[in-house]
């Protein structure tokens, strides 16, 4: 599956092009803007894609090498795109409130999780249907609230690879614990944010649906792209492998035989000796 290049024109209808109003901009976001319309900046896309297409590589490395990639987005216009696209790309993503100590007390949140496994458990093996009815409704109010903020990462058994945010500014709480823990921060960085807080900033619109449609699109397709070279890799590894052990057994078959053979031959000569001395005592 070959990525999607990125193209101008596609950006400038999604709108990727429109930043903040001038009064509220970032200082660090300069080399990003290209001018200034209205009162609001308008960043330059062509180092957009610059950058975008960096971040495609890196997630691609990312996703190829086996590790997740966790998308973070907690604002309205950003959490049903980002939920859908991360799920296509079979990556975990947090698009309700951000649990504090998501990434810097993991043991705590698998816990959570662990709790909520083991409720599907009680519902599957029956222990579930002989509690009361009270029992039955706050273990269930609490299954829906660990689903609702942690079901998309039930399958995470450790922390991410990468991080991919969608407005850093609402979400300083993740960029920050990712940050102590040296975890690199993808990022979507409108013109009042700091690029200087994650490792892959893109500049672009975090605000507009379009524009965060487009630029997701993109990236979940590098992401996609890793992942099947992973299993293109896995899958030659596998035929090597069978072929390697065919190669073995093949020569170990050859080896016996030649044993069987050398061991017949070896039986042949006593009964070829023994022969002749019997004719020459017969004369």
């Amino acid at each position: 599956m070959q990525e999607q290049k990125p193209e101008i024109k596609e950006l400038l209808d999604a709108g990727v092009h429109f930043g903040h109003l001038t009064r509220r901009w970032n200082p660090n976001m300069a080399p990003y803007i290209y001018m200034e319309r209205n009162g609001i900046h308008i960043i330059n896309l062509y180092k957009t894609i610059a950058k975008l297409q960096e971040t495609q590589e890196a997630l691609k490395k990312i996703a190829a090498s086996g590790r997740k990639i966790m998308f973070v987005a907690t604002k309205k216009q950003a959490k049903e795109i980002v939920a859908n696209h991360a799920s296509e790309a079979n990556m975990p993503y947090i698009t309700e409130r951000w649990p504090g100590g998501m990434l810097t007390n993991f043991v705590t949140m698998r816990r959570s999780i662990k709790k909520m496994k083991s409720v599907d458990k009680m519902k599957q093996d029956g222990r579930f249907d002989s509690l009361s009815k009270k029992e039955k409704l706050q273990i269930n109010r609490m299954r829906d609230k660990l689903e609702k903020n942690l079901g998309s990462i039930a399958d995470m058994n450790r922390l991410p690879g990468a991080l991919f945010v969608v407005d850093t500014l609402k979400e300083h709480i993740a960029v920050s614990e990712a940050n102590k823990l040296n975890i690199p921060i993808f990022a979507l960085n409108d013109t009042n944010s700091n690029p200087k807080e994650v490792d892959f900033p893109i500049p672009a619109n975090d605000d507009a649906s379009k524009s965060i449609e487009v630029m997701l699109k993109h990236v979940t397709s590098a992401v996609k792209e890793g992942l099947t070279e992973r299993e293109e890799m896995k899958a030659q590894k596998k035929a090597e492998e069978e072929k390697r052990k065919a190669e073995q057994q093949e020569k170990k078959a050859k080896q016996e035989k030649e044993k069987a053979e050398a061991k017949q031959k070896e039986t042949k000569a006593p009964e070829a000796s023994s022969g002749t001395e019997k004719d020459q005592n017969e004369k």
